[in-house]
């Protein structure tokens, strides 16, 4: 749906997790293997089932869901709009997130990591050292999702007032348009 080009930086990640879901077709992208590998979530539905009978990291999936939903009710709000349903805050989910103060060694400067190894740094952590890192950067509120309600897909505003509403002019934007046009 979207004709922008990726979000800067770890923004990236929290745009490809929202954009799992397409809200038309209901096609879930964490519904196949090649789609949780992305985010490094368990390969098969089978795996996170057992998991969750043994009491383990199960669940991650569900997790990864309800972490994408709240992030889409921030977007959302980023471009003015209510949350599309209920949801768990965005905040809340991320005071759980652990995340780390790292310095370099050589220039000194100093940025939030994810705890852990990166390979096994949960999903959850990792869009919080994002957040934090677009929020210092000052891109965060551009990161928005689009209006259309049967769209409602992640994208980057890069206008200059930074007042974007559509993923995509050419889709969302024109039908919206046409819409207000054949109202009247």
């Amino acid at each position: 749906m979207n004709d922008r080009s990726a979000a800067p930086g770890g923004l990236a990640l929290v745009e490809s997790l929202v954009n799992t879901l397409d809200l038309e077709s209901g096609a879930d992208a964490l519904d196949t293997a090649e789609g949780r590998a992305r985010f490094g979530l368990p390969e098969s539905a089978e795996s996170a089932e057992s998991a969750q009978s043994a009491g383990g990291d199960a669940g991650e999936v569900a997790r990864a869901r309800e972490l994408r939903e709240s992030l889409r009710a921030a977007l959302l709000a980023h471009a003015g709009h209510p949350p599309h349903r209920e949801v768990t805050p965005l905040g809340e989910l991320l005071a759980s997130a652990p995340l780390l103060v790292t310095v370099d060694e050589h220039d000194g400067s100093a940025r939030l990591t994810p705890s852990g190894p990166a390979p096994a740094a949960s999903l959850l952590s990792r869009t919080a050292a994002a957040v934090a890192e677009a929020l210092i950067a000052g891109t965060w509120n551009r990161l928005k999702a689009c209006e259309a309600v049967t769209c409602h897909w992640a994208y980057y505003d890069r206008s200059p007032a930074g007042r974007g509403r559509w993923c995509s002019m050419q889709v969302c934007g024109a039908r919206a348009k046409m819409r207000r046009y054949r109202a009247k």
